[in-house]
């Protein structure tokens, strides 16, 4: 599996956990760009479940060297 961007990562994490977090207060269903960030979240990670793809991203964040 390719590694993805660090940064590129990082912002794709942090706009779907963001996004779920503002639509889970008010439907269960997520959005068109929920999903486009689900999908794009479990290509980058090289999984097919998004809550495995937010595991793995997580770990590879984690064991990234941030950039100065």
């Amino acid at each position: 599996m390719p590694i993805p961007d660090r940064a590129f990562l990082r912002r794709l994490v942090d706009a779907y956990e963001a996004l779920r977090a503002e639509e889970a207060a008010k439907v269960a269903e997520p959005s068109p760009r929920a999903r486009d960030l689900a999908y794009t979240l479990c290509i980058s990670t090289g999984t097919r479940d998004v809550r495995l793809a937010l595991e793995t991203a997580h770990r590879l964040l984690a064991a990234m060297p941030e950039r100065a």
